[in-house]
C-alpha cells in the first residue's frame, strides 16, 4: 500500500471513529478517490460527495493531526488545490528555497493574507504545546510574524493608560488592516469577524427597550433578530456574564455571536440610535441638514473641502434610501444646482414626482459622490454619464438600486437618478386586476408548448411585473426555464436567470442563442431591441420554444406593424406569435379616503366617448340620479392626492388564423386593428373605463397613460 493510500484511510478512520463517516461512506469514498479524484485528499472527497461537511473535516484535522505541514493543512481547509501546493512547492525549491512556503503562497497570488493568517493558527495549535501558545486573541498576528510578543505586551499596557482599545493601536502603529485583525480575532473566537457597514440598518425593533448606554458599556449590539436565532455582534464571544445576559433579553432563541472592533460595534450603536423611531424618518432627515446647514453657516465651508465621507453625509444618504423605501418610491433624483443654491431632492411615488428635500450646496459634491462610492463608479469622471448598482442592507433585506449619473448644465452638476429595484416575488396573475376575459384567454397562451408572448408598453408600465407573474403560472419542476434579464429585477426558485451585459458582447441575443444550446422549455428575454433579437426569438419560437420578451410600443396592433418594418419575416413571424399583452399603470384612488359621489352628466358624457359611444351602448349603463363613480377626498396617508398605488390596464391582442393572414400581407394598422376589435379585443382606454366604473381609478388618470 503506498503513502497516500495510507494517509488517505488515517484520515477515514478519523472521521469514522468520530461517527462523521459510516464504513459503507468510507468505501465509497475511497473508490471515487481511486477512480475519479486521484490527486484529492480523501477528505476533500468526503466534502464533494456530501459525506461530510468542510467544517467537520477542518475539526477533525484540528483534533487528531499533530505533524500536519502548512501546505497539507491548507489543501484540507480549502484553501488552496493540490495542483496549486504542487506549483507552489516546485518553485520554493526551484528558486528560493530558504523562503518559507507562506511567503511563496503570497507572492504567487495564491492565497491572501487572512487566509494565511487562519492556516498558520491552526497549525500553531496542534504542533506547539499548550504551554507554549502566547499572544491571546492576536497569537495568529504573532505567529505569521505581523508583530512581535514584546511589541504586544507595550500595546497592550499603552491601551490601558490611554483607555482605548489594543486593536486601534495595532491599526494606528502596526498598520494592520481590520482584515488581518479580523483573521486573527475569527481564528481565535473560531466565529466570522464583522467589520462595520454603514448600508447596514439596524431595524429599530431589534434594539427597541435597550438602552443604548449599555449596548456602548458592554460593547455588543443585535444585528438580526429571528424567529429561532439572535445573530449578535460583539467585542469578545467568550464573555460569560454578557452573553448569559444577551439569553436572558432573547429568551429561547439561539445566539450566534459575530466578533467585532469596538469602534466598529459603537458606530453601529450610535446609527441604531439615530434610525429609533417608531414614526416615519422624516424627523431623522431634519436633524441631519439641521447638522449640516450648522455647519455651513459656521464653517462657510467650500464643497472642496466637503468629505463624501462625512458622517453626516453618510446618514443622510442612508436616511434618504429607507425613506423612499417607506413613502414606496419607485425612482430618488437628486439635482443639483450649482455652488449657489441648494440641492434638490425629488421622489417619484406612483408615477409622479414631488420635491422631497433640499440639501444646502456646499454638500453637493459630497452627496454625488457618496453615492457613485455606493454604486462602485469613477468619483473623479463627471464629464460623461455613468451607472452601477447600489446593494443596500436594511436589517435582514438587501435592496438593490440602479444608479444613473448625467452631467448637466453649470460647473460640475451632475444629476443622480436611483431606481429602486425592491420587488422581491411575482404578483400571482390573478391579482394583476386583468379582466376575466384576458385572465382566461392569457392563462391559455401561456399553456402553448412553443410560441412567441409579447408584453409592451412604455418604460416603467410594469412589463417585467407581467412576465414574472407570467413565468410563476407555468414555473413546474418539468419544464426548464432560462431568462435573459437587464437587470434581474425578481427572483424566482426554479428559474435560471441571467443578467447580459452589453458591454462585453453578452447581449440579448448572445443569451438566447446560447440558451438554445442549454435545454430550454420556456425562454424569457427582457426586451426585443433590434432586427437580431427579433429574429432569434421568433427562430427559438419555431423550433418548440415557449418565448416571452417585451418590447416599446403603444398598442398591441402598433407591436405587429413595428416588428414587420424592422425588416422581420411576415410568415414565420406570422407562424410564431401567439399574442401580445399592451398595458400602462393608472394611479389607483385611495383606499383610505374614497368616497361615492353622484357624476355630473358630462362626465358620463367623457366615459362613453372615450369607451366608444356604440360599444358603450352594449354595456347598459344609463345615465340616471342613481349613476355613482368614486374619488379620494384627500388624506395624510396619500398626501393629500387622493390617489395611492395603481392599477394595470390592459388590451389582449390574440393571434388567430384570419389575423396570421393579415400578417401574411403586411396589412396596415387600421386594418389590423379592426380585425382584432371585431375579435372581443378591449382597448386600453375601453379596460380603463371597466376600471373608473368600478371604482379602482377616474378618468382623469386613464387619459393620462392611454389614448383612444
Amino acid at each position: 500500500m503506498n503513502s497516500q493510500s495510507s494517509a488517505a484511510e488515517k484520515i477515514g478512520e478519523l472521521l469514522t471513529r468520530e461517527g462523521l463517516l459510516s464504513h459503507d461512506q468510507l468505501a465509497r469514498s475511497i473508490e471515487a478517490q481511486r477512480q475519479q479524484y486521484p490527486s484529492v485528499p480523501l477528505g476533500r472527497v468526503c466534502v464533494t460527495l456530501g459525506f461530510v461537511s468542510s467544517a467537520d473535516l477542518a475539526g477533525v484535522l484540528v483534533k487528531h493531526r499533530r505533524h500536519m505541514h502548512l501546505g497539507e493543512l491548507l489543501v484540507h481547509l480549502g484553501l488552496l488545490q493540490m495542483d496549486e501546493l504542487q506549483e507552489a512547492l516546485e518553485h520554493q525549491q526551484r528558486q528560493h528555497p530558504r523562503k518559507k512556503l507562506g511567503a511563496v503562497l503570497l507572492e504567487k497570488g495564491l492565497i491572501d493574507d487572512p487566509a494565511l493568517i487562519r492556516a498558520l493558527y491552526k497549525q500553531s495549535q496542534h504542533t506547539s504545546p499548550p504551554g507554549k501558545r502566547s499572544g491571546g486573541k492576536f497569537a495568529a498576528l504573532i505567529i505569521s510574524g505581523r508583530i512581535q510578543l514584546h511589541e504586544l505586551d507595550g500595546l497592550v499596557k499603552r491601551a490601558e493608560i490611554e483607555r482605548r482599545s489594543v486593536e486601534s493601536l495595532l491599526i494606528e502603529q502596526k498598520k494592520l488592516t481590520k482584515q488581518e485583525l479580523g483573521a486573527a480575532l475569527s481564528a481565535y473566537y473560531q466565529c466570522p469577524f464583522k467589520e462595520y457597514d454603514e448600508r447596514l440598518l439596524i431595524a429599530p425593533e431589534f434594539v427597541n427597550g435597550i438602552n443604548p448606554n449599555y449596548l456602548k458599556t458592554n460593547y455588543w449590539i443585535p444585528l438580526r433578530v429571528g424567529d429561532r436565532t439572535v445573530d449578535v455582534l460583539i467585542d469578545d464571544p467568550y464573555a460569560h456574564d454578557r452573553i448569559q445576559d444577551i439569553k436572558r433579553l432573547y429568551p429561547g432563541k439561539k445566539i450566534r455571536c459575530m466578533v467585532g472592533l469596538r469602534e466598529d460595534i459603537l458606530q453601529y450603536v450610535n446609527a441604531a440610535s439615530t434610525y429609533q423611531s417608531g414614526t416615519l424618518t422624516r424627523e431623522a432627515v431634519s436633524t441631519i441638514l439641521g447638522q449640516l446647514e450648522d455647519e455651513d453657516q459656521s464653517e462657510t465651508k467650500e464643497e472642496f473641502f466637503v468629505s463624501e465621507n462625512d458622517s453626516a453625509i453618510v446618514r443622510l444618504v442612508n436616511q434618504v434610501i429607507v425613506d423612499a423605501l417607506k413613502e414606496r418610491v419607485s425612482d430618488i433624483h437628486i439635482e443639483p444646482e450649482g455652488n449657489q443654491r441648494e440641492t434638490k431632492i425629488r421622489f417619484r411615488v406612483d408615477g409622479r414626482c414631488f420635491e422631497y428635500l433640499r440639501v444646502p450646496p456646499a454638500y453637493r459634491r459630497a452627496l454625488v459622490s457618496r453615492l457613485k462610492i455606493m454604486a462602485g463608479l469613477d468619483i473623479a469622471e463627471r464629464r460623461k454619464p455613468q451607472d452601477g448598482k447600489i446593494k443596500f442592507q436594511l436589517a435582514d433585506r438587501t435592496i438593490e438600486l440602479r444608479a444613473a449619473t448625467i452631467p448637466t448644465a453649470g460647473a460640475g452638476n451632475e444629476d443622480v437618478v436611483l431606481r429602486i429595484l425592491a420587488a422581491d416575488e411575482p404578483i400571482p396573475l390573478d391579482r394583476l386586476k386583468l379582466t376575466p376575459r384576458n385572465l382566461r384567454e392569457f392563462r391559455e397562451l401561456l399553456t402553448k408548448p412553443y410560441g412567441l408572448i409579447l408584453c409592451v408598453g412604455p418604460t416603467g408600465s410594469g412589463k417585467t411585473t407581467t412576465l414574472h407573474s407570467a413565468l410563476a403560472a407555468i414555473n413546474t419542476a418539468d419544464r426548464k426555464i432560462w431568462t435573459a434579464e437587464d437587470p434581474v429585477e425578481i427572483t424566482q426558485s426554479g428559474l435560471r436567470q441571467v443578467q447580459v451585459n452589453s458591454k462585453i458582447g453578452f447581449n440579448f441575443a448572445a443569451a438566447m442563442r446560447a440558451f438554445l444550446r442549454a435545454d430550454p422549455d420556456v425562454i424569457m428575454v427582457g426586451e426585443i431591441r433590434d432586427h437580431e433579437t427579433a429574429e432569434v426569438a421568433i427562430e427559438a419560437s419555431l423550433t418548440g420554444h415557449l418565448v416571452l420578451s417585451t418590447l416599446h410600443t403603444n398598442s398591441a396592433v402598433e407591436t405587429v406593424s413595428r416588428l414587420l418594418e424592422m425588416g422581420i419575416d411576415p410568415f414565420n413571424f406570422a407562424d410564431s406569435l401567439l399574442g401580445v399583452l399592451a398595458q400602462r399603470l393608472a394611479r389607483t384612488i385611495c383606499q383610505k379616503c374614497k368616497e361615492q359621489y353622484h357624476a355630473p352628466k358630462e362626465e358620463y358624457d367623457a366615459l362613453a366617448y372615450g369607451y366608444g359611444e356604440e360599444a358603450f351602448a352594449q354595456l347598459d349603463i344609463a345615465y340616471t340620479d342613481e349613476f355613482r363613480l368614486y374619488r379620494g377626498k384627500g388624506c395624510a396617508a396619500c398626501r393629500d392626492t387622493g390617489y395611492m398605488g395603481r392599477v394595470g390596464l390592459h388590451e389582449l391582442l390574440v393571434v388567430t388564423e384570419e389575423f396570421k393572414k393579415l400578417i401574411h400581407s403586411r396589412a396596415v394598422a387600421a386594418d389590423l386593428f379592426e380585425l382584432a376589435v371585431a375579435q372581443q379585443m378591449r382597448t386600453l382606454v375601453q379596460d380603463g373605463v371597466q376600471k373608473v366604473l368600478q371604482g379602482w381609478t377616474d378618468y382623469a388618470q386613464v387619459k393620462a397613460v392611454a389614448t383612444r
